[in-house]
């Protein structure tokens, strides 16, 4: 892989994280007034939690695939494969 592809990547993961980011404060930035309409106009009916909890879902797989990026690469495959095959040699 050449420095162009790996700064190219690098940029992406960059991106991809300030992405998480921007969409983490606007979600709790939203939720938090929500919570608030929520308390002065009708404190009996938590409705805000439903908002919070659908929203709270996205950005959580949001969180996830920007976090565990890179984890499933194709050396994590391939050392995946050469165990595997290891613990089958030992079994035989």
């Amino acid at each position: 892989m050449g420095e162009g592809e790996k700064y190219l990547r690098a940029k992406k993961r960059v991106e991809n994280l300030k992405a998480f980011y921007i969409h983490l404060a606007v979600y709790l930035l939203v939720n938090v007034m929500l919570f608030v309409l929520n308390a002065v106009t009708d404190p009996g009916n938590w409705w805000f939690l439903y908002p919070l909890g659908g929203w709270g879902i996205g950005i959580s797989v949001h969180g996830i695939t920007t976090f565990a990026h890179g984890t499933f690469t194709s050396a994590w495959e391939a050392r995946k494969i050469k165990e595997y095959m290891e613990k089958d040699n030992k079994d035989m």
